[in-house]
């Protein structure tokens, strides 16, 4: 027979289960309340209005022309395009959707694809070294793919030397191209230091060329296009084809102002893709979900940063690339375990891509933005026309000169178009695209050119 327990031990037991019932449901109701509120912050809505008010006032200052894509698993969360892919006098094409640009670097996350899968395959291996494919370049037999893909290899960057760039606008065959490379001395011994290579992806396109037996564009349309259905991306081959709705390159003067078009033969693996903003999402999309390279070979891209790069926003890391040639600008980048793609391609860099992206992801996290006015401070005409005039520079290749335009001041180098200048001070403007300010000094007929942090002191002719 069970032992009766006393009244106060039962008063006691059921007092103390009671206490922790009590302890319990408050936690309970702690853990549900902590839920609530991530679910809230978690399932907050994208402010498109904002999005929308920071796209316009980019649009009404001619700060920027573009296509914006924003997408989380897969579903579309914003889509937005501003200004024109061409501009002919009063005819102007407004940028839809559908415009395609020049992507520049971003290429290079399509290259590294390729040649991941044609080593899944293989038909080669990240250990080879160089001298398997091309034994002219210097240091082939020490350099790997895999140090091309990391920008490690030493290769010498020929896309800005005179010799390429006299071939800018009219082109040039692979062949010639590999000679010039072939010729330059390595910057450095193979995997000893990181040097942003465009000629490594040059020669990695030429790769997949030669192990594929097929033109890049082939390869790429077999192995990746058409597995993910990619209907906007392509390897450029010469210059813009407005018949196939591709954008050209503008910059803000006075007025919009076409650009001249760097030939895609001298970016090839490095930088000659055409695509939309939302061909690229798709496609980043699908490098992820492991649809065009295996997981092992993904991890190897993310920790390597081979074809890839990181970047911060909100706290997360995000894995994309960004490219820019001539006025075009692109930015793709991806957050694994949101599933987030912000993806944005322009034909007109004129407020920066970068601050831009950055405004975007405060929108897009809820966080503290102000969107620009653009508004300059006021500077008198006769305070202007003190600053116009001829500066030059001891042993300095150009000369610059400032003119005025009604209340705008612009800077001409030689052989280039004026740049609209934005004061910061009385005495101080900056180039809005690019990190240059000038400062002058009436008082001593100077004019200083500040850019990364070194000056350069210019007088004033006359």
């Amino acid at each position: 027979m069970r032992e009766m327990q006393p009244a106060h031990n039962v008063a006691v037991t059921i007092h103390r289960s009671s206490l922790l019932m009590m302890i319990k449901c408050k936690t309970l109701l702690i853990l549900l309340m902590a839920l609530t509120l991530c679910t809230a912050a978690y399932a907050q809505p994208l402010d498109k209005a904002k999005l929308d008010q920071f796209f316009d006032r980019l649009s009404e200052k001619d700060k920027a022309m573009g296509s914006l894509f924003i997408s989380k698993d897969a579903n579309v969360q914003y889509t937005r395009s501003i200004g024109y892919s061409q501009i002919n006098g009063i005819d102007k094409k407004p940028a839809t959707a559908a415009t395609k640009y020049r992507i520049g670097s971003v290429t290079k996350m399509f290259t590294a694809a390729l040649i991941f899968q044609l080593a899944e395959e293989g038909r080669l291996k990240l250990t080879d070294h160089l001298d398997k494919f091309y034994p002219q370049i210097p240091n082939s037999n020490k350099i790997t793919i895999a140090n091309i893909l990391a920008h490690r290899s030493g290769i010498h960057d020929v896309s800005e030397d005179q010799d390429v760039r006299t071939h800018r606008t009219s082109g040039i065959s692979k062949e010639d191209m590999m000679t010039f490379i072939a010729k330059s001395k390595a910057d450095f011994e193979p995997d000893t230091k990181y040097a942003y290579s465009n000629s490594g992806y040059f020669i990695l396109g030429s790769i997949v060329e030669k192990v594929t037996g097929k033109s890049y564009n082939e390869a790429f349309k077999k192995q990746i296009a058409s597995k993910i259905g990619l209907k906007d991306t392509y390897m450029g081959t010469g210059n813009i084809d407005a018949n196939h709705n591709e954008s050209f390159s503008y910059r803000y003067s006075r007025d919009w102002e076409q650009l001249p078009i760097t030939h895609n033969s001298i970016l090839f693996g490095s930088g000659a893709m055409i695509s939309t903003p939302a061909d690229q999402a798709k496609f980043i999309q699908a490098l992820f979900n492991e649809k065009i390279v295996s997981k092992a070979s993904l991890a190897q891209m993310m920790q390597n940063q081979l074809g890839m790069t990181t970047f911060t926003y909100n706290g997360k890391t995000f894995y994309g690339h960004t490219g820019g040639i001539d006025n075009f600008g692109s930015w793709l980048v991806y957050q694994p375990e949101e599933k987030l793609v912000v993806s944005y391609a322009t034909n007109a860099k004129v407020y920066p891509v970068s601050n831009i992206i950055d405004g975007v992801f405060d929108i897009y996290y809820n966080k503290p933005f102000t969107i620009p006015s653009f508004e300059s401070i006021a500077i008198s005409t006769e305070e202007l026309e003190k600053y116009v005039g001829v500066y030059s520079s001891a042993g300095a290749p150009v000369k610059f000169t400032v003119t005025r335009d009604g209340t705008k001041l612009f800077v001409q180098l030689t052989n280039q178009s004026a740049i609209p200048l934005v004061p910061t001070a009385p005495d101080r403007f900056k180039i809005e695209s690019a990190p240059v300010e000038f400062l002058f000094d009436t008082a001593k007929k100077e004019m200083t050119v500040i850019r990364n942090g070194r000056e350069k002191v210019f007088t004033k002719e006359g």
